[in-house]
C-alpha cells in the first residue's frame, strides 16, 4: 500500500463525503458527524492529532492538498492590456475624431473626374492631404496606448498590494503539538486551528473543543444575531464567518473552493460569465425586437423581462427555474466586492465631478460653436460670395472644419483629471506602505487629508501595547516592585498563580527573544502577557500548571467581552466540586467580592467599607499613576461540607445562570499594569493639533487612567476648557428623555470633549456619527477613527476613514477599516495625514496647470476660427499639447513628495472649493499673459518678426513659419508655466524641492526635446515650418516670460478676488445626488435625479465619471482584503436568497409603509456597500431608473454594476433585504 510520510496514501474519507458533512448545520450536523464516527474518528481518518496537529512536512501538506484542494480561491484573471486599449477607445470624443480621421483620409484619396483644371495648381496640398489624417490616427493611437498601459501598471500595482494585504492574514494551527502562525493560503484538510474572539474563519471546520464560542454568521445567513456554537449542539464552523466570542479548536474539513464560502464563489464566477453572455443576447434580442417595430410592450418584455429564464444555474435548490434565476443574479450583484465602501462620495471626489461637469459644458459649447461658425463661413464665402458650384472635394473641407471642432472638445475636456487622481493616489499609496499606512480603500487616502478629527483609541495607538505588571497589592501589602514569592502566604501565591495561568487564553504565552538582549516576545493578548510575566516574576512557571489543567477539561468559560469586562473559567476541583476563577476591571470584579485575603493570608469578610477604603487607597493612586487595574478572584463550589467562602452543591450548578455563578467571590489580589505611551507620540498629537485637527481618547478603561495617559501624550492641555466624561455621563447628556440620542444635544458636548472613558463601542459609534453630523463647524467635520476589536467594527465603518491596528486589530477591524497601520503607532497617522494633502494638493497643482492650457487653447482655437477662418493651432498640434498638458503633466505634477510645511496649515474640510481663489488669479493671470502673446503674433507677429504672414493663406495650404511660431510659443509658455503649477498658495519659490521629484525634470526635459524634434522634422505631420535660432530665441522668451509674469501675478493680493470665482465649492451633498445615482437609491420621490438623457451625455462626454468618481476606480483597483472575506460579500447570496423565497412566500407582502422606510437605512447601507448602480456603462439604450411602489412591491428588475459588466436582479428579493433590517451588529460588508 502507497505510504505518505510514514502514514498509508488513502485517507478513510472522500472529499465529496467531508463537503456533503459541512452543508449540514446544528442537531442534523450532529448526526452526520456521530454517522462518521464523531470528530475523533474523523481527526483518525484524516490521519491527524486533536492535541498535536499535522506533521507540517512538506509532503504531506502537498498530497493533502492535491486530494482535497489548496486553501486559496482562484481571482478572476486580470484584464489584458489588450482588453485596457478596447476599454480607451471606447471614449465618445476620441470615436468621434478617429472617424473624422478615416473621413479625412479618405477624401483626401479621392479625385472626382470633374476636377482636371484644379488638380493642375492644387497639386502639393492635395498630394499631402492624407497626412494630416494619418498624424490625427496616429497621436489618437498614442493617447490609448498611453491610457491603456497606465491602467495595465494600475491594475498590477493593486495586484500587487492585494497580495500583500493576503500575505498579512496570518492564523493560528497546531503543528506538532506547537501552535504556529501561518499564512491563510497554507491552511490544509486535516489542520487543527485555534480560533478566538475576533478572528475572520479561513476555512470550514468541526469543533473539537469549545469555550462560549459565538458566531457571527449573518455573511452567510444575514441573521444579525450571534449563533452559538459547541461540540454538543452545533459544531460546524463556516469560512467567512467570524467570531464574536469565545474560543475553541477545530478540525479543518474543508478549504478553498471546497468550502461552503468557495462553493459560493464557483457558483459566482459561473453567473456572472452566463450573465454576461445572456446580456448580449438580450441585447440582440432587444435591436431584433426594435427593427420589427413591435409593440410597446413587447418591446418591454424583450428589455426587462425575465430573459435569463433559460440559463440553467448550478444552485443546489429544487424550485422552479424562476428562482433559480433570482438566486444567481444575487449572486451576481453580490459579487460587486470592490465596492465595500463608503457611505457617501469622498471629499475630492465630489468637488471634481462637480467641476468636471462644469468644464465639459463649457467646452463642448464652444466646441459646437466653432464648427458651426466654420461651416457658415465656408458656405457663405464659397457659394454666396464667390458663387461657385457644388464640388465633391468640398466634403472634405467640411470634415475638416469637424475635426478642429472636435480638437476643441478634445482640449477642453481634462481627461488627464482621472489619470493624475490615479497616479497621484497609486503613487501615495505605494509610498505609505513605506510609512506603514497599508491602504485598503484608495479615496481613504485622499479623504484623510481634509480630516478635522481623529477618535484614537488608547491601548496599543497611543501606548505601546507592551504590558507590564508594575504594582501588586496582596494580603493587605502594595508592592511597588516584584514581589518575592516566600513573601506571600503559600495558599493565597498557588491560588493567584493558578487563577493566572488557567483564567487565560492558552492561545497568550510569553516567549523567549530572539536576540538575548531583547525583552521577551508577548504574544497573544497583551495584558494577559502581563499577567503572566507576573507569575514568571515570582519564579513560578505557568506552562506546567497549563499542561496538568488541559482546554478539554474546562467546565465552561465566560470569555471577556465589552459589556462583562471580565473574563471566567470553572475548571473541575480536586476532591470534588468545581473551582471558578475570575479576573478583570476591578471595580468590576471587587464588586462581586464578599471575601478578602487580608494580612497573613487570613480570610476576611469583605464589607462595604473595606471596598470604599481599597478604591480610594489602592485602586485610584494606580489609576492617577495610569496604571489599568486588574484584580483576581475565585469561588468554589464543594459538594461536601462548604467552608464560609465556598458554596455547597448538590448536583452540577446551572452554569447559563452567570449572575448568580461570578457573584460571592474572594478577593486574591489586586495589580496596576503600566502600558507607557510610546514616545514618539507627543509630537505626533503635537504636529496633529498644529494642523487643525483634533485628537480624541476614546478608551474602556477608567477615568483616572484615561486622564493620567491624555495628559502624557498632550491631548489634555492644562489651561484649556475641556471635558471629560464617563460613558454613563455621556449617554446622559446626549439623550432625551425617551433615550433617543438627539443632535442638538451632541453638540453641546462633542467640540470640548477630550477623553471618553469607560466607553462602550456603541458611545464610540455614537460620537463618530454626532461629529459627523454635526453643522455646528463652518465646514464641515472629517473625522478620523483607530480601533483594534471586533466592536470598533461600526464605528471604523462610520467614520470617514478608518484606521484598523495591524498587529494588535481582528480580523473583523481590519475588515471594517480603509487603513491599516502596520506597526500600529499614531505617528503613522500624521503620516497619512499629510501625503493624504499631499494628493488633495497634487491635483489642484494638475488643474491649475491643466485649466490655464484649456482656456488659452479652446479661446485661440474659437477665435482663430472667427477671425482667421482656421485655427492657428492645428487639430495634430492640439493633441500633442493635450498629451502633453493631460498624461506627461499628470505624471509630473502628481509625483511631488509630501513636505512638512503641509501640516501647517487647518484642513480643508468638506466645502472649501477645490479651486481656492489663489489658483483662480494664477489660471487668469497665466491665461490673459498667453493670450495677449499669441494674438500679439497672430495679428501682427508677421511684421514683428519679418516673416511672411500665414493668416490669409488658403484652407488647408502648406504649414507656414508664421502659425509654427504660434504654435512653439504657446507650448513653451505651457511648459514653463508648468513651474508655476507647482505651487499653489501663493509661494513665491517656485523651484524650491525640484530635485527632488526626478520625474518632474525628466519629463520636462524630455518634453522640451520632443517639441524641437517636432518643430524641426514635424513638416506636413504637425503642419510645422523648421524654425531659425533667432526665432526660437523669441519663442523661449516668451516661454520664459511666463514665470516673471508668474511673480507679477502672485503679488496681486488674493483678498481683492471676488469669491465668486472659486470653482467646485457648495456642500458636497447637494451635488452628490446628482451625480451617483447609486446613493439614495429608494428615495421615494426621485425628482433629484437628473434624467437619464443628461447621464448619458455627460458619461459620453469623458470618462471622468467612470475613472474617478464612479466605483470603477475603487471597483478596479482594490476589492475587499483577503479573498476570504470577500466570501463575506459573495455569501450574502444565500442570504438574499432565502429572503427571496421568504418574501414569495408573502411573510412581508404586506409591510407597511413605515416599517419599510425605517428598514430602508439598514438596507441602502447594506447595498450601497455591495454595489454601486451604474451610469448605464455598456446599455446606452436602456436605462432604467429604479422606482419602488412601496406599497405593492411589485418586481422591476435593478441593475447593479458587478465590476462594470450590467446585471439585472429582480426586486423581489431586495424587498426582503428590506424586511431583514440589519443591525449594526451586522457589519454590512
Amino acid at each position: 500500500m502507497a505510504t505518505i510520510d510514514g502514514r498509508p496514501a488513502q485517507y478513510g474519507i472522500t472529499l465529496k463525503q467531508l463537503r456533503e458533512l459541512m452543508e449540514h448545520r446544528g442537531r442534523e450536523g450532529i448526526v452526520k458527524v456521530n454517522e462518521l464516527g464523531g470528530v475523533q474518528e474523523i481527526c483518525k481518518k484524516l490521519y491527524t492529532s486533536p492535541s498535536e496537529g499535522l506533521s507540517g512536512s512538506q509532503v504531506d501538506t502537498d498530497h493533502r492538498r492535491e486530494t482535497f484542494g489548496s486553501n486559496v480561491i482562484p481571482p478572476k484573471p486580470p484584464k489584458t492590456f489588450l482588453q485596457l486599449v478596447w476599454e480607451a477607445l471606447q471614449d465618445i470624443t476620441l470615436i468621434i475624431l478617429e472617424v473624422a480621421a478615416i473621413v479625412s483620409l479618405g477624401l483626401s484619396f479621392y479625385k472626382p473626374a470633374d476636377d482636371d483644371e484644379a488638380n493642375t495648381f492644387d497639386d502639393d496640398e492635395t498630394s499631402h492631404g492624407w497626412i494630416e489624417g494619418l498624424a490625427i490616427l496616429i497621436s489618437v493611437i498614442v493617447v490609448v496606448l498611453v491610457t491603456a498601459f497606465n491602467d495595465y501598471t494600475k491594475e498590477r500595482q493593486f495586484r500587487g498590494l492585494q497580495n500583500r494585504i493576503e500575505g498579512e492574514h496570518k492564523f493560528s494551527v497546531i503543528r506538532q503539538g506547537e501552535v504556529k502562525q501561518i499564512s491563510v493560503g497554507d491552511i490544509v484538510v486535516g489542520d487543527i486551528c485555534q480560533i478566538k474572539y475576533g478572528d475572520l474563519l479561513p476555512a470550514d471546520g468541526i469543533l473539537i473543543q469549545s469555550n462560549d464560542l459565538k458566531v457571527d454568521e449573518s455573511s452567510l445567513t444575514g441573521e444579525s444575531d450571534h449563533v452559538k456554537k459547541g461540540e454538543n449542539f452545533d459544531p460546524m464552523v463556516l469560512s467567512g464567518t467570524h467570531v464574536m466570542e469565545g474560543s475553541g479548536k477545530i478540525l479543518v474539513s474543508a478549504v478553498g473552493v471546497n468550502s461552503q464560502a468557495g462553493i459560493i464563489f464557483t457558483l459566482l464566477g459561473a453567473a456572472v460569465d452566463e450573465q454576461e453572455a445572456e446580456i448580449k443576447k438580450m441585447k440582440k434580442e432587444a435591436k431584433k425586437q426594435r427593427k420589427k417595430k413591435s409593440l410597446t410592450g413587447d418591446e418591454e418584455t424583450a428589455v426587462t423581462g425575465n430573459s435569463h429564464m433559460n440559463s440553467p444555474a448550478p444552485v443546489p435548490n429544487k424550485h422552479s427555474g424562476d428562482d433559480n434565476a433570482e438566486n444567481q443574479n444575487h449572486v451576481a450583484s453580490a459579487s460587486s466586492s470592490g465596492e465595500s465602501h463608503k457611505k457617501e462620495k469622498s471629499v475630492l471626489q465630489a468637488k471634481l465631478t462637480k467641476l468636471a461637469i462644469q468644464i465639459g459644458y463649457a467646452g463642448s459649447t464652444i466646441a459646437v460653436l466653432t464648427v458651426v461658425i466654420l461651416v457658415i463661413h465656408f458656405c457663405v464665402h464659397t457659394f454666396v460670395i464667390k458663387q461657385l458650384p457644388w464640388k465633391n472635394t468640398y466634403a472634405n473641407d467640411l470634415v475638416n472644419h469637424l475635426i478642429i471642432g472636435v480638437t476643441v472638445l478634445v482640449v477642453a475636456v481634462p481627461e488627464g483629471l482621472p489619470l493624475a487622481v490615479t497616479l497621484s493616489l497609486a503613487y501615495s499609496v505605494k509610498k505609505m506602505m513605506k510609512d506603514n499606512n497599508l491602504v485598503r480603500h484608495l479615496d481613504a487616502c485622499e479623504t484623510m487629508g481634509n480630516a478635522t478629527a481623529i477618535c484614537s483609541d488608547k491601548t496599543g495607538t497611543l501606548t505601546t501595547n507592551r504590558m507590564t505588571v508594575v504594582q501588586s497589592y496582596i494580603c493587605e501589602k502594595l508592592c511597588k516592585t516584584m514581589p518575592k514569592f516566600s513573601d506571600i502566604p503559600a495558599n493565597v501565591g498557588n491560588l493567584i498563580i493558578q487563577g493566572i495561568a488557567i483564567n487565560s487564553a492558552y492561545t497568550s504565552r510569553i516567549m523567549q527573544p530572539d536576540e538575548p538582549s531583547d525583552l521577551p516576545k508577548q504574544v497573544g493578548n497583551k495584558t494577559e502577557c502581563s499577567l503572566l510575566g507576573f507569575v514568571l516574576g515570582l519564579g513560578k512557571n505557568y506552562q506546567t500548571i497549563r499542561d496538568d489543567v488541559p482546554e478539554e477539561v474546562f467546565t465552561r468559560v465566560y470569555t471577556f467581552n465589552s459589556v462583562r469586562k471580565s473574563m471566567s473559567t470553572i475548571v473541575p476541583r480536586q476532591g470534588g466540586g468545581y473551582r471558578l476563577y475570575t479576573k478583570g476591571a476591578s471595580e468590576i470584579v471587587l464588586k462581586k467580592c464578599a471575601f478578602i485575603y487580608g494580612h497573613d493570608g487570613h480570610l476576611e469578610k469583605f464589607t462595604r467599607d473595606m471596598q470604599e477604603r481599597l478604591l480610594h487607597q489602592v485602586i485610584e493612586p494606580m489609576a492617577c499613576d495610569g496604571l489599568r487595574t486588574i484584580s483576581i478572584a475565585y469561588r468554589d463550589f464543594v459538594p461536601g461540607k462548604a467552608e464560609i467562602n465556598q458554596v455547597h452543591i448538590d448536583n452540577e450548578p446551572n452554569w447559563e445562570d452567570e449572575e448568580n455563578i461570578v457573584n460571592n467571590l474572594t478577593c486574591l489580589c489586586v495589580v496596576g499594569i503600566e502600558d507607557p505611551v510610546r514616545s514618539e507620540v507627543p509630537d505626533a498629537i503635537k504636529k496633529c493639533q498644529k494642523a487643525g485637527i483634533t485628537v480624541r481618547m476614546v478608551t474602556g478603561d477608567n477615568i483616572n487612567t484615561a486622564r493620567s495617559i491624555a495628559t502624557k501624550c498632550g491631548i489634555l492641555k492644562p489651561a484649556e476648557d475641556f471635558l471629560i466624561l464617563e460613558g454613563k455621563e455621556f449617554n446622559r447628556r446626549i439623550r432625551d428623555s425617551n433615550g433617543e440620542v438627539q443632535q442638538h444635544l451632541l453638540d453641546k458636548v462633542w467640540p470640548k470633549l477630550r477623553v471618553l472613558a469607560r466607553s462602550s463601542p456603541t458611545d464610540k459609534y455614537t460620537l463618530v456619527k454626532g461629529i459627523i453630523d454635526s453643522k455646528v463647524s463652518e465646514n464641515r467635520e472629517v473625522v478620523a477613527v483607530t480601533g483594534d476589536g471586533t466592536n470598533d467594527g461600526p464605528a471604523l465603518k462610520k467614520a470617514d476613514v478608518g484606521f484598523a491596528m495591524g498587529i494588535a486589530g481582528t480580523d473583523v477591524a481590519k475588515e471594517a477599516s480603509d487603513i491599516i497601520l502596520t506597526d500600529d503607532n499614531f505617528s503613522s497617522i500624521v503620516k497619512a495625514v499629510m501625503w493624504g494633502r499631499n494628493v488633495y494638493d497634487s491635483i489642484a497643482k494638475f488643474l491649475q496647470f491643466q485649466l490655464t492650457v484649456n482656456v488659452v487653447a479652446v479661446i485661440v482655437a474659437f477665435i482663430g476660427a472667427c477671425a482667421v477662418q482656421d485655427s492657428p493651432l492645428k487639430a495634430v498640434q492640439m493633441l500633442w499639447v493635450n498629451l502633453i498638458m493631460d498624461t506627461l503633466a499628470s505624471l509630473a505634477l502628481a509625483t511631488e513628495m509630501p513636505t512638512p510645511d503641509l501640516l501647517l496649515r487647518k484642513p480643508y474640510g468638506r466645502t472649501k472649493p477645490l479651486i481656492s481663489r489663489t489658483m483662480m488669479k494664477n489660471i487668469l493671470g497665466q491665461a490673459i499673459y498667453q493670450l495677449t502673446v499669441i494674438f500679439s503674433l497672430l495679428f501682427v507677429g508677421d511684421k514683428m518678426l519679418d516673416i511672411e504672414s500665414g493668416r490669409g493663406a488658403e484652407f488647408g495650404s502648406g504649414p507656414t513659419a508664421h502659425f509654427t511660431i504660434i504654435f512653439n510659443s504657446f507650448v513653451m509658455m505651457t511648459l514653463f508655466n508648468e513651474f508655476n503649477a507647482r505651487k499653489i498658495h501663493g509661494q513665491r519659490n517656485i523651484f524650491e524641492g525640484i530635485f527632488t521629484n526626478p520625474i518632474f525634470y525628466t519629463i520636462w526635459i524630455g518634453t522640451c526635446a520632443s517639441q524641437i524634434v517636432i518643430i524641426q522634422c514635424g513638416k506636413m505631420a504637425f503642419s510645422t515650418k523648421e524654425l531659425t535660432l533667432e526665432q526660437w530665441l523669441w519663442c523661449l522668451f516668451f516661454g520664459v516670460g511666463t514665470l516673471l509674469w508668474g511673480q507679477l501675478v502672485t503679488t496681486v493680493p488674493t483678498r481683492k478676488i471676488p469669491k465668486i470665482l472659486s470653482w467646485g465649492r457648495g456642500h458636497p451633498e447637494e451635488y452628490t445626488e446628482a451625480i451617483n445615482l447609486g446613493e439614495e437609491k429608494y428615495d421615494v420621490d426621485s425628482e433629484k435625479k437628473p434624467r437619464a438623457g443628461q447621464i448619458l451625455w455627460i458619461r459620453g462626454l469623458t470618462r471622468l465619471q467612470t475613472q474617478v468618481i464612479g466605483g470603477e476606480l475603487q471597483e478596479r483597483l482594490i476589492p475587499v482584503p483577503y479573498s476570504k472575506s470577500s466570501t463575506d460579500q459573495a455569501i450574502r447570496v444565500v442570504n438574499a436568497f432565502r429572503q427571496g423565497l421568504d418574501a414569495r412566500y408573502g411573510e412581508h407582502s404586506n409591510t407597511s409603509l413605515a416599517e419599510v422606510l425605517r428598514k430602508q437605512t439598514s438596507l441602502s447601507k447594506r447595498l450601497s456597500q455591495t454595489s454601486s448602480i451604474e451610469y448605464a456603462d455598456n446599455i446606452p439604450d436602456e436605462l432604467t431608473i429604479p422606482e419602488i411602489d412601496v406599497e405593492s412591491w411589485p418586481r422591476p428588475m435593478f441593475r447593479f454594476a458587478v465590476s462594470s459588466e450590467t446585471i439585472t436582479v429582480p426586486m423581489v428579493a431586495l424587498a426582503a433585504t428590506m424586511g431583514h433590517g440589519g443591525s449594526d451588529g451586522e457589519r454590512a460588508h
